[in-house]
């Protein structure tokens, strides 16, 4: 595997360089949006058939079989009603209880190693603000480009979501016109994602890494020789290590 560390090291330093971050998938193992779908269905908050909707719609997502604004959409339509600050410290507390540790250490690093340079770093994310958000503050990243929940004048959701949707073409835009607005140079900046539908900001940065992809991503990164990460979560690592030992007789 590619040492990312390296190339961030052998960069050169200043704001002018990007660094864009993906999150689900590429800095945190899953969708984060499946945690708070357990969390709501544990609390008596939905019924069954919304947390296997969700699931179900998360699974046909990633196998290519439903677009994602519908996704999205469906999650925010069971969600109509409630308080956005109420939403976004609940983010804050699903981060701290169940997410964080599924943080891939070694993607951490390389977000360090950026801050280090004084790269402008940015999560670039078709998440929530309640499931980007926590992870942005852990890490120190001050700029998130993401979707938003639409709310009403008293701060609560509408069902909506805020148009354009981040996503695919969209969150390359989104990363456009950020870097223009902020002299960012997009052909000595990095981006890291997972999937196809990144395809469109990859190719817009002089250094794309493929971060455990899909398959259509691993082709891809594959064709034009572009570097693949294999990483892994510190839960991931506790459980192999459970699976693997020997068992004592």
């Amino acid at each position: 595997m590619t040492d990312p560390l390296a190339a961030v090291l052998a960069s050169p330093q200043g704001p002018q360089v990007g660094a864009f971050f993906d999150l689900d998938g590429t800095l945190v193992r899953g969708f984060t949006a499946t945690v708070h779908a357990g969390h709501r269905f544990r609390n008596g908050q939905s019924g069954f058939g919304e947390l296997t909707g969700i699931l179900e719609a998360s699974v046909r997502y990633k196998v290519g079989r439903m677009e994602f604004a519908r996704l999205l959409q469906r999650a925010a339509g069971y969600l109509v009603g409630d308080s956005l600050a109420e939403l976004e410290a609940l983010g804050d507390t699903l981060f701290n209880e169940r997410i964080i540790g599924r943080l891939f250490p070694l993607m951490t690093k390389v977000v360090a190693a950026h801050q280090e340079r004084g790269h402008t770093v940015a999560m670039s994310s078709s998440a929530l603000t309640m499931h980007a958000g926590p992870v942005a503050r852990h890490l120190g990243i001050e700029h998130v480009l993401c979707n938003h929940f639409d709310v009403d004048d008293a701060g609560r959701l509408t069902g909506e979501i805020v148009r354009p949707i981040i996503w695919g073409r969209n969150k390359a835009r989104a990363v456009t016109e950020f870097s223009a607005a902020n002299g960012i140079e997009l052909g000595r900046s990095f981006c890291y994602a997972d999937g196809t539908e990144d395809l469109p900001l990859l190719d817009a940065v002089g250094h794309p890494h493929a971060v455990n992809p899909r398959s259509g991503l691993a082709a891809a990164a594959t064709r034009n020789g572009w570097p693949i990460l294999r990483v892994s979560s510190a839960e991931e690592r506790r459980r192999w290590f459970r699976t693997a030992r020997p068992r004592s007789r």
